[in-house]
C-alpha cells in the first residue's frame, strides 16, 4: 500500500500514463493524491482528465485537487477576463485537445469533474495542496486564492504541526527538488517539476510519500 503525489501534468497524458503504469506500476491498494493543473499548454488536457476517470473507474484511489488551471477554465465560461487569461496560459491547446472553439462547447461532464476538485487534503503526516497556505489568514483552509495560486508563503509550525505541505505550482530543476526532499526536517516540498517545458525542467515527478523518495521521469510527448 504504498502513497504517490503528482502535480502540474498540464496536458501531457502519454508522460503521465508512463509514470503510472511503467514506473509507479500503479495497485489498486495504492493511493495516488494528484495535485492540480492537468490542463493547459501540453497536447492532451482533455486525455489527462480522462486517464484519472479511467483510472478510478478500474478501482485505483486517486485524490485529485484542483489547481489554478482549472479554475481558470472553470470561470472562463462567465468571465472574459479570466477568458482572456487562460487562453494566454495554455488555454487555447486545450481547447484544441477537445476539438472545440470555445469553453462552452466543451461537454459539461468536465466541468462536473473539476467541480468536485479538492482544494487541499490533510493527512495525519502531510498537507496536500496546488500552490500553498496563507498562514496569516484567519482560516488557512479557507483561503482559496493562496491554495491556487500563491508562489512564496510561510509555513505557521503551530498549525502545521508535524506535517509536511506538498505541492507544485511553481516548476523548479530536478537538483533543487532533490536537494529538497533529501534536507532533514524542511517543511514545504515542491514536486513541480516543469513536465510541459524543456530546458532544465522537462520532467514529471512522484514523490513517494511514505519513503519520501521521488520517481521521476523526462517528457514523453
Amino acid at each position: 500500500m504504498s502513497r504517490y503525489a503528482v502535480s502540474d501534468i498540464h496536458g501531457c497524458q502519454k508522460t503521465f500514463r508512463y509514470l503510472v503504469e511503467k514506473e509507479l506500476q500503479l495497485k489498486t491498494t495504492d493511493t495516488l493524491y494528484l495535485l492540480g493543473d492537468y490542463i493547459d499548454r501540453g497536447p492532451d488536457s482533455k486525455g489527462v482528465l480522462d486517464y484519472i476517470v479511467e483510472l478510478q473507474k478500474e478501482g485505483h484511489r486517486v485524490e485529485a485537487l484542483r489547481g489554478n488551471h482549472e479554475e481558470m477554465l472553470m470561470q472562463s465560461r462567465t468571465d472574459s477576463t479570466y477568458l482572456t487569461t487562460w487562453l494566454l496560459n495554455g488555454g487555447a491547446e486545450a481547447m484544441e485537445s477537445f476539438e472545440v472553439a470555445t469553453p462552452q462547447q466543451i461537454p459539461e461532464l468536465y466541468f462536473q469533474q473539476l467541480e468536485n476538485l479538492k482544494l487541499y487534503i490533510k493527512l495525519d503526516d502531510y498537507l496536500l495542496v496546488h500552490a500553498g497556505f496563507n498562514f496569516s489568514a484567519p482560516d488557512p483552509f479557507a483561503d482559496t486564492e493562496a491554495m491556487l495560486w500563491t508562489r512564496k508563503f510561510e509555513v505557521d509550525k503551530t498549525i502545521l504541526g508535524n506535517r509536511k505541505i506538498i505541492h507544485g505550482h511553481t516548476p523548479i530543476s530536478l537538483d533543487q527538488m532533490a536537494t529538497t526532499v533529501t534536507t532533514p526536517d524542511i517543511d514545504v516540498i515542491n514536486i513541480d517539476a516543469g513536465c510541459v517545458y524543456a530546458g532544465r525542467f522537462g520532467h514529471l515527478a512522484a514523490l513517494d510519500l511514505d519513503t519520501v523518495e521521488l520517481i521521476v521521469v523526462p517528457n514523453k510527448e
